[in-house]
């Protein structure tokens, strides 16, 4: 008897287990920063997917193919208003410059990305 209960414990206790990761499985990705410094840390972390997922087609995106093919091989995209400064206040533009799927640098604009002035931060991110 006592072995038919502990072999019902294992029963439910690996449904639980199943259930859980389950859940896991389909909850919302981890939510990107958008403090400035929390985000050059956090960003080489997310796909191209995931940051669209959270805000949205970039203003502007410039791809670089391999010549002949439609491969996309590095992007540059470019966001307004999507992150903010320590103090708080938002920057008119962010640029994302990527290789393949993954941010290697960060350029944060004080104008909306047209104006040839230099960026007030710029950040290259560690490839991983």
């Amino acid at each position: 008897m006592k072995l038919l209960i502990a072999a019902w414990f294992v029963v439910i206790q690996t449904f639980f287990v199943q259930v859980t990761f389950a859940n896991e499985a389909t909850s919302p990705e981890k939510e990107i920063p958008i403090s400035e410094q929390a985000f050059v840390k956090s960003i080489n972390q997310f796909s191209k997917a995931d940051i669209i997922q959270q805000f949205g087609e970039p203003a502007k995106a410039d791809d670089v193919k391999i010549k002949g093919t439609d491969k996309i091989v590095a992007s540059i995209w470019l966001y307004h208003f999507i992150n903010t400064t320590e103090d708080g206040t938002y920057y008119p533009t962010t640029e994302l410059d990527f290789i393949d799927d993954k941010v290697v640098m960060v350029a944060f604009l004080n104008n909306d990305g047209t104006e040839t002035e230099m960026p007030v931060q710029e950040y290259s991110i560690p490839v991983q």
